[in-house]
């Protein structure tokens, strides 16, 4: 578990069969482009309701999670304990491996995909990269890459908003 992050757990992971070896960056919002409120939270402990937004009636039954979210403000949730699987990257391809959730830890960015994303956020997210690499030794060297990279076609997060150049080249990896 990470410290400096709110806990709440997600029963959507499970087992992970190998160490971890990739970090995925997504975007989410829910509902899309809102922020702040307790949606994300929901929908990763399955206990969205439908009716709140006709948009939540088409995503109400995913069973979805990701290891990490930060939050437009920077705080830091953690959902699943980083040696367990997540269910973030859904059919996802990174060098020919699939089934990326098996060896990756995904965090999620409270944003949509033309949205800047802010100073918090970024600050919170290298400080968060840096104790990935640091603290797992299957993430030491490992690439980041966005969803976008291993679900091309099906996902355009992080989105032309997030700002790669911000992720300095030895915390990118390989």
């Amino acid at each position: 578990m990470i410290a400096e992050a709110r806990q709440v757990a997600s029963p959507n992971c499970d087992e992970r069969p190998c160490e971890p070896q990739l970090i995925v960056v997504h975007g989410i919002s829910l509902p899309p482009g809102e922020y702040g409120g307790p949606y994300i939270d929901q929908l990763f402990t399955n206990t969205l309701d439908a009716g709140e937004h006709e948009y939540f009636a088409e995503i109400a039954g995913l069973e979805v999670s990701s290891h990490l979210l930060i939050r437009r403000d920077g705080e830091l949730v953690q959902y699943v304990d980083l040696y367990h699987r997540a269910w973030h990257a859904g059919r996802s391809c990174y060098e020919g491996r699939e089934a990326c959730n098996d060896f990756s830890v995904g965090v999620e960015l409270e944003g949509v995909d033309d949205q800047v994303y802010t100073e918090q956020q970024y600050a919170v997210l290298l400080d968060t990269l840096e104790l990935l690499k640091r603290e797992v030794p299957g993430l030491s060297d490992a690439a980041v890459v966005g969803h976008s990279d291993i679900a091309p076609g099906r996902k355009t997060d992080p989105g032309p908003a997030f700002d790669w150049q911000r992720i300095p080249s030895e915390l990118k990896g390989a």
